[in-house]
C-alpha cells in the first residue's frame, strides 16, 4: 500500500491537517503536557471531523454552487480556509469557551497549575516569597519580568530584587542588582501584593 498515492495524501491533508493545526495552535495558548505527535492522530482526526461538523453548512452549499467552475479561485481559497484558518478560530473558540464561568460549572479550566493561571495574566506583583528553609526574599515582578509555564519547570525571574527587613517590608532595591531567578524547587510560598 502506498501512502503517498494521490488518494490517499488527499485523505491524509483533509482528515490529519485540520485537526493538528488545531492542537497545535491550542498547545500554543494553553500550554500543557507534551504528548508524542503520534498519541495525537486520533485527536487530529477527531478534530478535523469537529472542523468539518461546524463548517457543513456552507461546505454544502460551496459544493452545490457552481463556484468551483465559475471561480475557481474563490473555491479553492475558502477551502484553503477550511484546511487552514478554520481549525486555528476552533481551537481559539475552544479556549474563549472553557474559560468562560458558564462552562467551567460543568468543566474543569483549561489551565492546569495555579502558577501558570497566576502569571499568564501578566499582572505586576510585590512578591515576598518565603523559601523552603524559612528565608524571605522580596522583589517586583512586572513588565521585564518572566514565569515559566507548563511544561517547563516553574521557574521566576523578578525584575528588582528588594531588601525585606524583619516585619516583611520593602526597605529598598538592592544596589546594582539585574533581578533575581528563583526556583520552584525551593519556594515554600509566594505572598502577592498588589502594586
Amino acid at each position: 500500500m502506498d501512502v503517498w498515492a494521490d488518494d490517499k495524501l488527499a485523505l491524509f491533508i483533509a482528515f490529519v491537517i485540520p485537526g493538528f493545526i488545531s492542537l497545535k495552535v491550542y498547545e500554543l495558548i494553553e500550554p500543557g503536557a507534551r504528548r508524542n505527535t503520534s498519541e495525537q492522530l486520533v485527536d487530529a482526526i477527531a478534530y478535523s471531523c469537529i472542523n468539518y461538523a461546524v463548517l457543513a453548512l456552507p461546505i454544502t452549499v460551496v459544493e452545490n454552487s457552481d463556484l468551483n467552475i465559475n471561480s475557481p479561485n474563490l473555491y479553492y481559497s475558502f477551502y484553503l480556509f477550511v484546511l487552514l484558518i478554520a481549525p486555528v478560530l476552533l481551537a481559539l473558540g475552544w479556549r474563549f469557551l472553557r474559560t468562560r464561568e458558564f462552562f467551567q460549572r460543568n468543566a474543569p479550566h483549561p489551565t492546569a497549575l495555579p502558577w501558570d493561571y497566576v502569571f499568564s495574566q501578566r499582572k505586576s506583583y510585590w512578591m515576598r516569597i518565603t523559601l523552603g528553609n524559612g528565608k524571605v526574599i522580596g522583589g517586583r515582578y512586572a513588565h521585564n519580568s518572566f514565569a515559566s509555564s507548563a511544561p517547563a519547570k516553574e521557574q521566576l525571574y523578578l525584575e528588582e530584587a528588594w531588601i525585606i527587613d524583619d516585619k516583611g517590608g520593602f526597605v529598598k532595591k538592592k544596589d546594582r542588582s539585574a533581578g533575581i531567578i528563583v526556583l520552584a524547587s525551593d519556594i515554600s510560598h509566594i505572598e502577592l501584593l498588589k502594586q
